[in-house]
């Protein structure tokens, strides 16, 4: 998935504004890292983890050029829902009053979640990827504002930096096998072979849809 971002970041050009001052800032009690373009404000606050139930959570946030950058840790501890169910909900919150144009799997090394693409009739657009993990709900999103152009490369700069640090993983090993086995036989650009971020890995269901017999 970190290489799929950086295939689309390659076509797009980020404006001066955006281009400058990035610089990762590490969460240890969080086993997390992220990179953004100034120094993050920090706050407290609640997220919504089912309807009419929400969780303390915090936030790191920057605001530059229109473009709003948010990283947001929620609790879950004894919180006794289904991960499909909270990243379900959360993609609902992070998308209300728009659209869903993209929904496929994510994955950081050994952590799986999702990536998310969304936008609003105002203009606005966003770039998420969430994660169930050691009993939190991480969500990075980077909004663009409307009236904001050329800002797709900061978007997907602001995803690609998000990494854990604590070399854990949120699959089993049985689970990860029955990942990499629906899409076995894949290859990437690279001639190598694609290592998935779940079973509805877009480049495995191309390469389902490739393999179907044909009808005589």
């Amino acid at each position: 998935m970190r290489m799929i971002l950086f295939v689309l970041a390659a076509f797009f050009v980020s404006t001066p504004a955006l281009a400058q001052g990035w610089e990762e800032y590490a969460y240890p009690d969080y086993a997390f890292a992220v990179a953004f373009p100034a120094n993050p404000q920090v706050e407290n606050t609640t997220f919504q983890i089912a309807p009419g139930r929400s969780v303390t959570a915090q936030v790191y946030s920057v605001r530059q050029a229109n473009v709003v950058f948010k990283a947001t840790v929620a609790n879950l501890a004894n919180a006794n829902l289904e991960e499909s169910a909270v990243i379900d909900q959360a993609i609902k919150v992070l998308s209300e009053g728009g659209t869903v144009n993209v929904n496929i799997p994510a994955r950081i090394y050994r952590v799986y979640g999702r990536h998310v693409t969304s936008e609003w009739a105002d203009g606005s657009r966003s770039m998420a990827q969430l994660f169930h993990y050691q009993g939190r709900l991480y969500l990075i999103e980077a909004k663009a504002l409307p009236g904001m152009s050329e800002s797709e490369f900061a978007l997907v700069r602001f995803q690609q930096s998000l990494t854990f640090t604590d070399g854990g993983t949120n699959r089993s090993e049985d689970a990860v096998r029955a990942i990499r086995e629906a899409c076995r036989g894949a290859i990437n650009a690279a001639g190598a072979d694609v290592n998935p971020a779940g079973i509805d890995d877009p480049r495995c269901r191309e390469l389902q849809r490739d393999q179907r017999p044909v009808r005589q």
